[in-house]
């Protein structure tokens, strides 16, 4: 299994930016279930500092998330893969829910839940080289009404459709053109472009944002409501799944067995 890091939350500018850094820095941040728990609790624990102004998440070692750590599934109980999906929603939740603007500073892959994560962001800059997409249908994961709500309401039902369908993964310009970020930039001027949101936002008044950030989150409280209320069920054809993960690992083993050759 993969290490389980706790995110590393730091903090700039007399406290008032937190920077959140996920995943264990290999296996493109690739997280378990403690660790999607571990990022509900970080987040958490933020939600009530009237002090903060903004949040950064970004992954460790130059990505930011592969979603879920596969090897995890691998002959889990569907008790187990159902927990696990709670903790992957707990999470983007949290994320949701902090009263302040979160940026979402990609790189490298935000993939499956790690696009839902990115999505749960109020703002996306990804640098040129990244991608972002939800490739889980041939894993036999069955989308939640919670995870198509995030891709609709960022880049509407027709792009929703055509990336859940196909499991595509998105560039980063093609991302925003499609709504699914907001800036794309060379690697190099990411930091740099992050640090000017950062500063555009911490000159404007802090109850005007945080105003800001409730009103726009209820015009989408109902989606999300509705997203809730439907939720439930099994969110995986457990015998697709099984084959998909089965398959997955295969292909990982044996790429590792050539690499080491």
């Amino acid at each position: 299994m993969s290490r389980v890091m706790a995110p590393q939350v730091t903090r700039s500018s007399g406290g008032r930016v937190a920077r959140i850094v996920i995943g264990p820095g290999v296996r493109r941040n690739a997280l378990t279930s403690a660790g999607w728990a571990g990022i509900e609790r970080a987040v958490g624990r933020l939600a009530t500092d009237d002090s903060l102004r903004v949040v950064v998440i970004e992954g460790a070692s130059g990505w930011f998330c592969a979603g879920s750590d596969i090897r995890e599934w691998d002959a889990a109980s569907m008790d187990d893969v159902e927990l696990s999906f709670q903790r992957m929603e707990a999470a983007c939740r949290a994320v949701e829910e902090l009263p302040v603007p979160v940026i979402g500073k990609v790189r490298g892959a935000a993939a499956g839940a790690g696009c839902q994560l990115a999505l749960a962001c109020d703002l996306r800059v990804m640098s040129d080289n990244a991608s972002i997409g939800m490739p889980i249908a041939v894993l036999g994961i069955l989308v939640s009404v919670s995870f198509a709500n995030r891709l609709t309401a960022v880049a509407g039902a027709a792009a929703a459709r055509e990336l859940l369908y196909t499991g595509r993964m998105v560039g980063a310009e093609e991302a925003v053109r499609l709504g699914l970020a907001n800036a794309c930039v060379r690697g190099e001027d990411l930091d740099r472009r992050v640090d000017q949101v950062i500063d555009s936002i911490l000159g404007a008044s802090g109850a005007a944002v945080r105003a800001a950030k409730s009103a726009v989150s209820a015009i989408q409280a109902p989606a999300r409501v509705a997203a809730g209320a439907v939720a439930g069920g099994s969110p995986v054809a457990y015998d697709d799944f099984s084959k998909g993960v089965d398959a997955f690992l295969h292909r990982r083993r044996a790429r590792a067995h050539r690499l080491a050759r």
